[in-house]
């Protein structure tokens, strides 16, 4: 099986990247502003399955 990504799928995961880093941390930023710690400890979570897609995807490269 051949693991090599084309140049389509690169810049497909690339962009993908880039809107899960976005995502995660602009939950980040909500998740320490807010004043109420179980809406904020949600936002948290959110930002953690961000975090984790982004790493996953960057693996991928």
């Amino acid at each position: 099986m051949n693991n090599m990504l084309t140049t389509k799928e690169a810049t497909l995961i690339s962009d993908l990247l880039t809107y899960e880093e976005q995502a995660c941390k602009k939950a980040r930023l909500y998740g320490k502003t807010l004043m109420d710690k179980p809406l904020a400890d949600a936002i948290n979570k959110i930002a953690d399955h961000h975090e984790k897609r982004f790493n996953s995807l960057l693996n991928m490269l």
